[in-house]
């Protein structure tokens, strides 16, 4: 079992930026990725970026070359450096972990970010 804490979501103005860290406890020797997902209200949750054991990282569209997602193997910890937040960022952020053939599938509680004009 794996358990997953999201920390650093907030409110911050276009053209800020935000920190985003998710501490993952636990062990399950399937997980060959973390990411985040987010979900704005009334709209499906989305992925934002994901990173793997071996360090390769993928990003939406949305987000390339504004957010980069860094991964502390000694700490099992994920971040998501977000700059240039846009008013479109806003939603709950969810940091999962993906499962070898699986895909997403553990879930922290998620944490809110909020842009404001």
């Amino acid at each position: 079992q794996v358990q997953l804490v999201e920390s650093g979501g907030g409110l911050v103005q276009a053209g800020g930026s935000l920190r985003l860290s998710c501490a993952a406890s636990g062990s399950d020797f399937s997980i060959n990725a973390l990411g985040w997902y987010r979900q704005a209200p009334g709209e499906q949750r989305d992925s934002v970026a994901s990173i793997t054991n071996d360090g390769d990282t993928n990003y939406a569209r949305s987000v390339k070359g504004r957010f980069t997602i860094t991964r502390d193997h000694g700490k099992n910890t994920i971040n998501l450096q977000m700059n240039s937040l846009k008013p479109e960022d806003t939603g709950t952020y969810y940091c999962t972990a993906y499962l070898r053939g699986v895909g997403p599938y553990y879930w922290g509680q998620g944490t809110q970010v909020t842009v404001s004009e």
